[in-house]
């Protein structure tokens, strides 16, 4: 492998033509995978790209790296594996909401929990796009849709939780329309050793067309979401005079030089935190009563999976002498039959 080779978003792109919608929001998301790739700097060659079935599926063919578009739901197994056999591949293994947390969402959880040195990109558009526009596991309650025409009676998981519920050592999330936090927080996802889940909201413009807009709308972007930098004051708004203050153990957003606030009385974003406590609560705001969190939220560190696997084989080894699988089933009492 050369070394200190600068690399393009060009050299991670492949030839094949980008099969999805015009419009859909995982065009933007590719590109800026593009880019993140390339500011990290891992060869094309040390890099899998892993998916299982979907829209957000679709991305392995066009990555200029090994991939693989393996079955539904099974991405985070396969990738695991994939990984813990080769651990000095960078792997990424891409899912939608519906793959990634109906039938593979045993697969998620158990990933974040092992800690496997995976970068997760969950592209959430709150819909089932590539069958044609059923509910998925995070579609609202009562939204109305094929599968529900009078709408769904079932309360939607929440990516952030499962995360949280499962320990998992690095959370962010980004949003299909800002370009630059998305490749801010894809690099610091591939930096991190363990397991990091992205969440990537982004807009289905044919089944779900407009399912974030009360979060990305231009008009309104600023006062409804709030950009979570480390060691940075949790401001936002338009004229950034707004921000997050303890109330109790819970969060309130104030606007800062009003009621008695000064900006001393706003928190600092703490993402190496071992704690995850107000990472949680950071997490769930949702754009409504507080700002919904874009950027790094979580980002500690664990023990890594692939890592003690590769530690505990090596051990095995030096102690048993053990250099393949023939010397291993070689070693104890043997017979001949003749």
């Amino acid at each position: 492998m050369e070394e200190n080779k600068k690399y393009t978003n060009a050299d991670f792109k492949s030839d094949q033509y980008v099969r999805w919608c015009p419009g859909c929001g995982d065009h933007a998301i590719l590109a800026v995978l593009h880019k993140a790739m390339a500011e990290v700097g891992v060869a094309p060659h040390m890099t899998a790209v892993i998916s299982g079935i979907g829209c957000s599926s679709r991305l392995p063919y066009y990555m200029n790296t090994y991939g693989f578009h393996t079955i539904h739901g099974r991405g985070g197994a396969i990738a695991t594996g994939f990984k813990t056999a080769n651990p000095k591949m960078t792997v990424w293994q891409v899912c939608g909401d519906g793959d990634g947390l109906a039938i593979g969402g045993n697969h998620f959880i158990h990933e974040v929990r092992r800690n496997v040195d995976l970068n997760v990109l969950l592209l959430n558009n709150k819909i089932y796009g590539l069958t044609k526009g059923q509910y998925s596991p995070t579609s609202d309650r009562g939204f109305v849709c094929k599968s529900a025409p009078y709408g769904t009676t079932e309360d939607p998981f929440i990516p952030a939780e499962l995360v949280f519920g499962a320990r998992g050592t690095f959370f962010a999330r980004g949003i299909d329309v800002e370009l630059k936090i998305s490749q801010e927080v894809m690099v610091a996802a591939a930096r991190h050793k363990g397991c990091s889940v992205v969440e990537m909201l982004q807009n289905c413009v044919i089944f779900n067309h407009g399912i974030h807009n009360f979060i990305t709308d231009k008009e309104n972007r600023a006062d409804r979401t709030i950009h979570l930098v480390h060691g940075e004051k949790m401001i936002f708004g338009k004229e950034m005079n707004k921000g997050i203050v303890q109330d109790g153990f819970a969060l309130k957003a104030v606007e800062i030089g009003k009621d008695g606030y000064t900006i001393d009385d706003v928190l600092v974003h703490d993402a190496h935190c071992q704690s995850n406590f107000l990472h949680q609560q950071l997490a769930m705001m949702d754009g409504h009563d507080l700002p919904l969190a874009i950027g790094v939220i979580r980002d500690v560190e664990a023990p890594v999976y692939d890592q003690e696997v590769e530690k505990q084989v090596a051990e095995v080894q030096g102690k048993k002498g053990y250099t393949c699988l023939r010397d291993m089933l070689l070693a104890g009492e043997t017979w001949e039959v003749k």
